[in-house]
């Protein structure tokens, strides 16, 4: 080696050695799981980002998590920086999560350590809640529901859930399907009860066990909750009792409330609870498998078996106590303030429970994404009788249903922020979010695509669970924090989408809002169905004329144009369908604007998060054309005047367009999709078959163009 490479050599070295990487020693508790979780975190994230890890001697920066139970309340974190050295300090081990999770997202968001922000931030809502329903013995059938069998019972699945769970500051996983019982024990005095032998036995409660212990890990509680009454069918064949329908799977129906089928039910929820130490606790359901019994028969049913099997248990329990889903029962002379009376003197009553129970009320029935205003709850209107006085025992939580989009991806951050507001009282403890009608775990949704980043279903939504969990947790979370993910996954390219997701966004919540609806399935607001002769069916134009709002600031087509008739005025705060249009058109057309400018070759991630602000765009200007051809349609009808009619045919035209432009978005990247709602059979629904079983908006054309020939075909026919 020659004297000058020598000295290149160790010039280079010295500059090498001179820039190497920050090395970092992170203190925790490693007795505890949820500190090592978060050191984990941590260390995965400064490891990504060019530091290294060492110990206390060798490194030159410390990060230090630190709990302070009696100062700072539970969940809430601070971050400190003291020169070389961050002091995250949680009031429980939750807030200890957090707080070393929002480091991360600085880290992640390219600031370097020496400038990490200091924080605090403490939560709003204690009660942070996903519903999952199970795809194993699940509420809904059909093929939309049994494709997720395998993902959802691999753990690497529900690790990465709840991750994301964990990261978007939700506390609690509920756990749903109809006897969920059998998959978790062999019952000791009913062995003939379980279906399975003891391999399969022994794999479905590693998984559960699994599943709690990673849960309980980032510091989330998990529930089961189940429906009434059911047991398996091997139960029902050794003791000749009969199970709902005299099927073991349709899920409403006469219960058997016999004696052998109460110890069953109190058996089985003592030795869950005692079996599984890390799970939090049991919910309830009213209305399933019970029909007939009068509410208390309900309610002494519940108290006989499912709390009384957890007062049994060897240790306390939470409760999620679910109001009854019917304002009355069939037969029953009281009224629906007696039913709600009853279940608030039970709930209050309960001493044995860990506290508070958690009542949890259906927001707007089904469909929570449409007005921030509580319309509705399932079976009707709501009382005040859970409200006031103000309960002592439990805390309301809110249902926030989603049954309105589950292939496009959502995001408006002000709905949430605004329903948070609206609904924030006292006696309310949180939310639940999720659907029925869909499991986010395997992407049924997606063509092949280069551009396709995500395993999951629920990674593509990765916006909609970030923004209620964030937002259940701090409503005040700025717009800046969702804006900056953007940016960290996609570039500056992605720095209008917020915006542009919000404007298109809009779109669901003010059909939701201008169509009224109850269950699941008498809206699907995505795909512009509704439930009409027992049957999914496209929202016609003559739906559209006729259907009543939701929300009664809005006015229905027919009651404007009756009104314009007779010359009623029409008060300021309501929103006419041609208010309703013009304010689809601006947003939907601002909402274009934002993404028209991004060059999206193949392979590029965000070819899906444009394209749904475009679906969602268009579809609310389809939606505003609609609803312009609506009026003139019905104007027509009554009043006459062939401009009329020759105006619902050109904006009916002109929705056709847009339409049209939903398929051109929609057909490269989306399949034919499995809906629950076309295959459910409940109270004469006809099971779709053949065509008819799989959703897309291509499908839909021709009763999109079918519009048109209806508005062509009208005659107008003058009152006598």
């Amino acid at each position: 080696m020659s004297k000058i490479t020598f000295i290149i050599l160790m010039f280079l070295a010295l500059c090498t050695y001179g820039q190497r990487p920050e090395r970092v020693y992170i203190q925790h508790d490693n007795v505890v799981p949820q500190a090592t979780y978060a050191a984990r975190k941590l260390e995965e994230a400064i490891l990504n980002k060019g530091y290294l890890v060492g110990n206390a001697n060798e490194s030159n920066f410390q990060i230090s998590l630190l709990l302070d139970t009696i100062e700072m309340t539970v969940e809430a974190f601070s971050i400190r920086l003291e020169g070389n050295q961050i002091r995250i300090t949680g009031g429980d081990v939750r807030g200890l999560i957090y707080g070393s999770l929002s480091v991360v997202e600085d880290l992640e968001n390219g600031i370097a350590l020496k400038n990490i922000k200091e924080k605090k931030e403490h939560p709003h809502l204690s009660f942070r809640a996903i519903k999952f329903n199970l795809p194993w013995d699940a509420y809904r059938e059909g093929y939309a529901m049994e494709l997720h069998l395998q993902t959802c019972k691999d753990l690497g699945y529900w690790e990465t859930f709840l991750d994301m769970m964990v990261e978007n500051r939700f506390n609690t996983l509920t756990l749903w399907n109809l006897h969920p019982f059998p998959y978790m024990i062999r019952p000791r005095n009913f062995p003939e009860a379980s279906p399975f032998d003891d391999q399969e036995m022994a794999a479905w409660q590693t998984l559960y066990r699994g599943l709690f212990r990673l849960a309980k890990e980032r510091g989330i509680e998990t529930y089961i909750v189940n429906w009434n009454i059911f047991v398996t069918p091997t139960f029902a064949k050794a003791h000749g009792v009969s199970i709902p329908d005299g099927k073991a799977r349709i899920h409403y129906g006469m219960g058997d409330t016999a004696e052998v089928i109460k110890r069953y039910t109190r058996e089985c929820v003592t030795q869950v609870l005692e079996e599984y130490p890390d799970l939090t606790g049991i919910g309830f359901t009213h209305g399933e498998a019970m029909r007939g019994m009068s509410p208390k028969e309900r309610q002494d049913w519940f108290e006989t078996t499912i709390l009384e099997g957890m007062k049994l248990a060897k240790r306390r329990a939470k409760l999620i106590h679910r109001v009854p889903l019917e304002v009355n029962s069939e037969g029953s002379e009281s009224g629906p303030i007696n039913v709600e009376q009853l279940t608030r003197e039970s709930m209050e009553k309960i001493d044995y429970l860990e506290k508070p129970i958690w009542a949890e009320v259906k927001f707007n029935w089904s469909h929570g994404h449409s007005s921030t205003k509580l319309i509705k709850v399932h079976g009707g209107q709501l009382s005040d009788t859970y409200f006031k006085p103000e309960p002592e025992n439990y805390k309301i939580a809110w249902m926030v249903r989603n049954e309105d989009f589950f292939c496009l991806r959502w995001g408006v951050p002000d709905f949430i922020r605004k329903h948070i507001a609206t609904n924030n009282y006292p006696y309310v403890g949180g939310y639940f979010v999720g659907s029925e009608g869909y499991i986010p775990a395997k992407d049924y949704f997606s063509k092949p695509n280069s551009a396709i980043q995500w395993k999951y279903a629920f990674q593509r939504q990765w916006l909609f669970y970030k923004l209620w969990g964030r937002l259940l947790y701090n409503p005040a979370t700025p717009d800046v924090v969702f804006q900056s993910e953007f940016i960290r996954r996609y570039g500056m390219a992605g720095e209008g989408l917020l915006e542009a997701s919000a404007l298109s966004g809009k779109t669901p919540l003010r059909l939701a809002s201008s169509f009224d609806f109850t269950w699941d399935f008498s809206l699907y607001s995505e795909g512009f169905l509704a439930m009409e002769d027992n049957e999914m069916r496209f929202i016609s134009i003559d739906r559209q004329i006729n259907q009543l709002p939701a929300d009664s600031s809005y006015m229905s087509v027919y009651e404007y144009v009756n009104s314009s008739k007779a010359g009623k005025s029409i008060a300021d705060n309501r929103i006419t369908p041609l208010l309703l249009a013009g304010m689809l058109e601006t947003d939907c057309g601002k909402a274009l604007a934002l993404v028209q400018h991004i060059d999206l070759p193949d392979g590029n991630p965000l070819l899906y998060e444009v394209a749904d602000i475009k679906i969602w765009a268009n579809l609310g200007l389809y939606f505003a054309q609609k609803l312009r051809g609506a009026v003139a349609l019905q104007t027509y009808r009554l009043l006459g005047g062939e401009q009329h009619k020759q105006q619902a045919i050109g904006h009916l035209k002109k929705a056709l367009g847009y339409w049209d432009e939903v398929v051109g978005q929609a057909r490269p990247l989306y399949r034919d999709m499995p809906l629950a709602a076309y295959a459910y059979p409940h109270e004469g629904v006809r099971n779709a078959t053949g065509d008819k079983s799989r959703f897309h908006w291509e499908r839909l054309r021709p009763d999109v163009e079918r519009d048109i020939e209806i508005a062509r075909n009208s005659t107008y026919l003058p009152a006598k």
